[in-house]
């Protein structure tokens, strides 16, 4: 099951995109309409709310009066939070009822407007924000739904801010044109990025990343963010550290556009049980791969597990390494001290253009042209790293 965060603030457009994923098989799981469902009348929800708001929320048939809800909760701060408090917990329960209902191999959209501000988006593989200019979601909520100006731009600044948003977006999509602009961007999404993201989860199947060098991206460390974030989720307690690591790590660096994480494990053991809850947050198991290439004569201490993400947009490798073994310290001694030495960062640069001449067709191959160079920069790097006292 591959399932999809979809946010946007008020007014930018989330139903349209929400509406194409569903026309294209993907099951919608609404927030609003289940906002809408959990306080009806003769439910716990309106009757809590009531008690806290009184009974001029509601309309004279019984029902609630939201604009009436609205006026009062919206501009306070402590009103909104007891809001919150009331309908969040009711609204994730029949969410949950919801994606339980819906077959295994399901694409799950996850429509909820308060993501952000829930603090839910590691929860998910792949988190969509839709948005708009301020000016014209407030043109928006104005003529399609009867907002005055002043209420329009009050709902907006209780909400997240963009720069909330993009924190945690891996799609940005712009709803700054026409509708059917928007749809078409849903689609073209859908049939590129999310069906192969879930057929590679469904076989348990990392995305395939072509080992090309391309210039430093200045947003390689956001991207990271993101994913330590979800992989901090997924593995919870188990996870003794998660660190970006690798070249996309060292600013300025160029690099192959694959991230790589580290996640630090007290066993491999342990590294073993957190493999469906991997999966499950978008990284299947690459089979067959069990070890890094040893530096010292104890191979046994440079085993580790290997995860890849399914998500063709973002590729990325996540290595369980467990904690003190030499390679699990190499990977972030030897990011720090690229970081620190502009002229190894230099040669390495070097190295790493030399070898893309060379166009390697995997990932592997790839890596076993630099091996030479990196049995000798390990010396170096523990040089570095006893001259500094470097500490992981």
């Amino acid at each position: 099951m591959l399932r999809i965060g979809l946010t946007g603030g008020i007014g930018a457009g989330k139903s349209t995109v929400s509406s194409a994923f569903s026309e294209l098989g993907g099951i919608v799981v609404d927030g609003d309409v289940i906002a809408r469902e959990v306080v009806q009348p003769g439910t716990e929800g309106l009757a809590a709310l009531v008690e806290a708001f009184g009974s001029e929320i509601l309309l004279p048939d019984g029902a609630l009066n939201r604009p009436a809800l609205a006026a009062i909760a919206f501009p306070d701060d402590e009103k909104r939070a007891t809001l919150n408090g009331i309908v969040h917990p009711l609204v994730g329960a029949r969410r949950a009822e919801l994606i339980e209902a819906a077959p295994a191999d399901a694409v799950i959209v996850e429509d909820i407007p308060l993501l952000v501000e829930s603090q839910m988006a590691a929860l998910f593989p792949l988190v969509i924000v839709v948005d708009a200019d301020q000016d014209v979601r407030v043109r928006r909520l104005i003529e399609h739904r009867g907002f005055t100006e002043a209420d329009a731009r009050a709902r907006i600044a209780a909400q997240a801010t963009e720069e909330q948003r993009r924190a945690v977006a891996d799609v940005w999509l712009d709803n700054s044109g026409t509708a059917e602009e928007l749809a078409a961007a849903a689609r073209t999404l859908w049939h590129d990025r999310i069906v192969p993201f879930a057929d590679n989860l469904r076989q348990s199947t990392p995305a395939r990343a072509l080992p090309r060098l391309v210039p430093a991206d200045p947003t390689w460390p956001k991207q990271a963010d993101r994913i330590v974030a979800r992989l901090r989720t997924a593995c919870g307690h188990h996870a003794i550290r998660v660190d970006h690591i690798g070249s996309t790590s060292v600013p300025g660096l160029d690099a192959k556009d694959v991230v790589d994480v580290q996640v630090t494990v007290a066993s491999l053991d342990v590294a073993d049980e957190l493999a469906d809850a991997l999966l499950a947050a978008g990284y299947p198991k690459v089979e067959g791969l069990t070890a890094d290439v040893a530096h010292t004569d104890d191979v046994a201490s440079w085993q580790k597990r290997l995860h890849a993400s399914g998500d063709p947009g973002r590729p990325t490798n996540v290595h369980l390494r467990v904690d003190g073994w030499p390679n699990q310290r190499f990977a972030l001694l030897f990011r720090d001290w690229l970081v620190a030495d502009a002229d190894v960062r230099a040669e390495y640069l070097a190295l790493k253009r030399a070898v893309a001449t060379g166009e390697p067709e995997t990932t592997g191959d790839y890596a076993d042209a630099k091996e030479p160079w990196l049995v000798e920069a390990y010396r170096r790097a523990w040089e570095w790293a006893d001259a500094t006292g470097w500490q992981p």
